[in-house]
C-alpha cells in the first residue's frame, strides 16, 4: 500500500481524496488544507483520515510515502520540491508549474531524490484517449497532417491563471501523448474581457508548427454560451474525431481523405482524388480516468518506473504554455520553442 497525503481540499482536491481512498493500492493517510472548516466537511466521509492544517507536518511524517498537490499553480513548485527533498513521491495537479524554470526545478528535484514525479493530466487515462493512442500508434491513420482542438464553455473563471493555463493543458497533454515531441514554434492570440484590469485572458487561439507538415490549433474560451469538447486528428490515410460530450460514440474513425496520383504530370496539375469510405466507432470501456491515474501513480512508485504523465511530459506542456503566453503579449508573434541546435542535440 502506498500511503498518500492530499494537499489542498478545494475544487480538485476532493476528487483526488475520493479516488485515493477507493484505490486498493493506496491508503489515504492525511489531507492538508489551511481552511479547517473545509477540511472537516471534505473528510466527513473518511473518519480515519487525519486533518492537517500545516504542510510542514506532512513533510515530517514518516508514514506518508507520497503527496498529491491540488493547490494554486504558483504553489506547485515550492510544495513539490519540498516534498521531493523530504523523500516523498509527488503527484501535481495540472499544469506542473507556473513557469518553465519552476517546472525544471521540480524535474531536477525528482531526479536528485530518485522519486516519482507525475502530473495529473487526467485525460491521458481516459478510455477515448487511450483508444486514440492505439489507433495512431498502429499507423492506421498514416502520417499526421493536422490536429484541431476546441475546448470552450461559459466559465469557470480563474483568478490566478488565464484561460490558456487553465484549459489548454488538457489538450496539449493529449497532443504530447500522441506526438511525443515539442513543436518547433507557436503563435497565439488572446483577449481579456471579464478581468481586463488584471490582464487575464479569457479567450485564446494557439497555432503550433511542428516543421514537418504537422500543424496543431487550439481554441480555449471561458465566454462561450455553449460547451464544446472537440478534438480532430487528420492523417494521410484516415482521420479521428473525438467528441468528449458525445454520450455513446465519443471516438469515430473516418476512412475519408484525398489521394494524389504518383504520375509526375498529374502532380504538376495537382490532380487530387477524394476518398470516402467507412466510419466506425470503437468500443470504449467506461472507467473513471482519475481512478486509472491514481492506480498508475501507485504502480509507478511500486515498480520504480517513469509514469506516462511524467515530470518531463509536464515540463513539455509548460514550455508550450509559457511560449503561448509570450506570443499573446507580443500580439501573436511567433515564438521558437526548439531551435536547430536543440533539435540536433535531442536527436
Amino acid at each position: 500500500m502506498i500511503r498518500v497525503a492530499v494537499v489542498g481540499a478545494g475544487y480538485w482536491g476532493p476528487n483526488l481524496i475520493r479516488n485515493f481512498a477507493a484505490c486498493p493500492d493506496t491508503e489515504l493517510v492525511a489531507v492538508c488544507d489551511r481552511d479547517e472548516d473545509r477540511l472537516a466537511k471534505v473528510l466527513r466521509p473518511y473518519p480515519g483520515v487525519d486533518a492537517i492544517d500545516d504542510f510542514d507536518r506532512i513533510l515530517m511524517r514518516a508514514d506518508i510515502d507520497a503527496v498529491a498537490i491540488a493547490t494554486p499553480v504558483h504553489t506547485h513548485a515550492p510544495l513539490g520540491v519540498a516534498a521531493l527533498e523530504y523523500g516523498k513521491h509527488v503527484l501535481v495537479e495540472k499544469p506542473l508549474a507556473g513557469s518553465v524554470a519552476e517546472a525544471e526545478q521540480l524535474v531536477h528535484a525528482a531526479r536528485q531524490a530518485n522519486r516519482v514525479l507525475m502530473v495529473d493530466h487526467t485525460f491521458i487515462f481516459s478510455g477515448p484517449v487511450q483508444k486514440i493512442k492505439q489507433v495512431v500508434d498502429s499507423g492506421e491513420i498514416g502520417d499526421l497532417y493536422f490536429i484541431d482542438s476546441v475546448r470552450i464553455n461559459l466559465g469557470m473563471f480563474q483568478h490566478d491563471v488565464n484561460v490558456v493555463w487553465d484549459l489548454a493543458p488538457h489538450d496539449l497533454s493529449i497532443l504530447d501523448y500522441l506526438v511525443g515531441r515539442l513543436p518547433r514554434s507557436i503563435s497565439a492570440f488572446g483577449a481579456c474581457h471579464a478581468n481586463e484590469m488584471a490582464g487575464i485572458e479569457d479567450v485564446a487561439y494557439l497555432n503550433l508548427d511542428f516543421s514537418d507538415g504537422l500543424l496543431a490549433s487550439f481554441h480555449v474560451n471561458w465566454l462561450s454560451p455553449v460547451k464544446v469538447r472537440h478534438f480532430i486528428i487528420g492523417g494521410s490515410e484516415k482521420s479521428i474525431v473525438y467528441d468528449d460530450l458525445e454520450p455513446t460514440e465519443r471516438v469515430k474513425v473516418y476512412d475519408r481523405g484525398i489521394t494524389i496520383s504518383d504520375d509526375v504530370e498529374a502532380k504538376r496539375g495537382v490532380m487530387v482524388g477524394y476518398r470516402t469510405g467507412d466510419v466506425w466507432s470503437p468500443h470504449i470501456p467506461q472507467v473513471e480516468p482519475l481512478s486509472k491515474m491514481v492506480a498508475h501513480f501507485a504502480e509507478s512508485i511500486r515498480e520504480n518506473k517513469q509514469p506516462i504523465t511524467s515530470g518531463e511530459a509536464g515540463l513539455r506542456v509548460v514550455r508550450i504554455l509559457e511560449a503561448a503566453q509570450r506570443s499573446i503579449k507580443a500580439q501573436g508573434g511567433r515564438i521558437t520553442i526548439w531551435d536547430d541546435h536543440e533539435l540536433r542535440r535531442a536527436a
